[in-house]
């Protein structure tokens, strides 16, 4: 998997929040589309949403709990 830029990091980031329910900044469009290319993120009636790939690339980032 390629290396995100900090716009598409930051895009799934705020992408993950919208998923669990919270307050979510803007989006950058070219951002999320990047994102979707790569299966990160999907078009929805509501913009964008995270998927499960996504959702595993943020887990794996974070590394393990402490």
């Amino acid at each position: 998997m390629a290396d995100l830029t900090d716009a598409q990091l930051n895009a799934l980031q705020n992408l993950a929040l919208k998923k669990a329910g919270k307050d979510a900044p803007f989006i950058n469009i070219g951002a999320a589309r990047v994102l979707t290319e790569l299966g990160l993120a999907e078009r929805s009636r509501e913009g964008w949403d995270i998927t499960p790939e996504g959702s595993a690339l943020l887990a794996r980032r974070a590394g393990p709990p402490s």
